[in-house]
């Protein structure tokens, strides 16, 4: 699906182009509209809405665009699941028991084939523009830099990205601009200015004024068509980065570049839905990925991968998660009933990684004992942990790439989300507590020595 038919900003003159424009049939018309098909015929009747007799004369078919097009002008109210659940139609992603699609083209083949700014314009625009590069603003750099570095010492890569995203915004006047134009100039501004807002590894921690040079001399060395993986990859380790380095990072960021509504990104269509500018919406999306259930995930993930490299084996450190009854981190999906294809492709290429191999013994090692307690099959967080323990990053940098990755991905949705009903998501809450009236509460006395008002 190409950008203008997803989001609504004219559709392409799909008969011109030689290809059939989509159609609808009544009921998936009344569907998209939040109607019933007795409905979908009087707007035929009143001129709001064209339709063509399917061959036979039996039914009639409606055009996509022209119905999604009346759905936002009559505000219709989303279709509920038979659970009572918004439902939410996007165009992104699919994702399937063993494998997952961005815009209909298997996610895994993006990834090997096309670097992480090539795979988000995918995702954003439906169109594929090679060797496309992000640059970030002069002016949001310069914000974001000293922002972050301000900071105190021992906070996240996480905390840094929120506050650089903060920062940003504001030296962004253009940030309410949610044309679709607007939207993907800020996202291409507000990547790569995350990236350059985080300190150099492996750098002395000095002042604000130090971490600030050392972010400038880290824009420096990677150039000006630097990739984002390659600016992304001195922050995370001091180690210099081969060819081959650089590829599995670059896979793992267009790897995790969405994942339909993971809770993050179920936060960012949340603000979206309020028409919050995409910085806004970045920055929910990364308070909710910071959870220890989500993005957080590698952390453990790399602690425990570590200590089974340390000790020479993964049985020891396996038995002490199930003795503390904790859940061995690195295995097991709910959406993949084997091996999570995320995690797939990465082991494939560190394989191939001659430095990996230590790491990637363990990692098969924590599989194998594990299955014969319960079978489960690693997922992406196993093998950034994998990434991460080979070149000596710190247990926060799969976080880190998960972060910067996904960025991608919420700005998708809030391209998608921009196009609908304003404030949607407003679910009506089972109310629990006293039933009023009741009387006023009874203030408490103020302790002395707590500061209450003087008499």
């Amino acid at each position: 699906m190409t950008h203008d038919s997803a989001h609504g900003s004219g559709t392409r003159d799909a008969e011109a182009e030689g290809t059939a424009a989509p159609r609808l049939t009544t009921r998936e018309a009344a569907e998209r509209l939040g109607v019933k098909p007795e409905t979908v015929y009087a707007y035929v009747s009143r001129g709001q809405l064209s339709s063509r007799r399917t061959p036979g004369g039996r039914g009639s078919t409606f055009d996509a665009a022209e119905v999604d097009a009346l759905a936002r002008r009559t505000g219709r109210r989303e279709p509920s699941s038979p659970g009572g659940d918004l439902v939410f139609r996007t165009g992104i992603t699919l994702i399937e028991p063993d494998r997952y699609f961005f815009r209909g083209v298997d996610a895994t083949e993006l990834a090997r084939h096309h670097g992480y700014e090539e795979v988000a314009e995918w995702i954003w625009t439906g169109e594929l523009r090679p060797g496309i590069r992000f640059t970030a603003a002069d002016e949001s750099l310069t914000a974001a830099r000293r922002t972050a570095a301000a900071m105190p010492r021992h906070s996240s890569s996480t905390d840094r990205l929120r506050a650089a995203a903060a920062a940003a915004a504001s030296s962004d006047p253009l940030r309410f601009d949610l044309s679709p134009e607007g939207v993907l100039a800020s996202a291409r501004n507000l990547i790569p200015t995350l990236v350059g807002a985080l300190p150099m590894a492996g750098a002395p921690e000095g002042g604000a004024d130090d971490e600030a040079r050392g972010g400038a001399s880290a824009g420096a060395r990677g150039g000006a068509g630097a990739s984002l993986a390659a600016q992304l990859w001195e922050k995370l380790t001091p180690r210099p980065a081969d060819a081959a380095s650089l590829a599995v990072l670059d896979t793992a960021l267009a790897l995790l570049a969405d994942h339909d509504l993971a809770a993050s990104t179920l936060a960012a269509r949340v603000a979206a839905s309020t028409h919050a500018h995409p910085y806004a919406v970045v920055s929910a999306g990364l308070g909710v990925l910071e959870g220890p259930l989500h993005g957080a995930a590698s952390g453990p993930a790399h602690r425990m991968l570590s200590e089974a490299v340390d000790r020479g084996g993964a049985a020891p450190v396996v038995a002490d998660h199930l003795r503390a009854s904790r859940r061995v981190p690195g295995l097991g999906h709910r959406l993949y009933k084997g091996e999570d294809p995320r995690a797939s492709v990465l082991f494939a290429l560190l394989d191939a990684v001659p430095q990996a191999a230590p790491a990637m013994a363990a990692a098969r090692d924590v599989v194998a004992t594990t299955a014969r307690h319960a079978p489960l099959h690693a997922n992406v967080d196993l093998a950034l942990a994998v990434l991460s323990v080979t070149y000596g990053m710190p247990a926060e940098a799969g976080e880190t790439v998960f972060a910067v990755s996904r960025t991608a991905g919420w700005i998708a949705h809030a391209m998608e989300e921009y196009t609908e009903r304003p404030l949607r998501m407003r679910p009506s809450g089972q109310y629990t507590g006293p039933r009023p009236p009741q009387p006023l509460p009874v203030p408490l006395p103020v302790p002395e020595g707590t500061g209450g008002a003087a008499n």
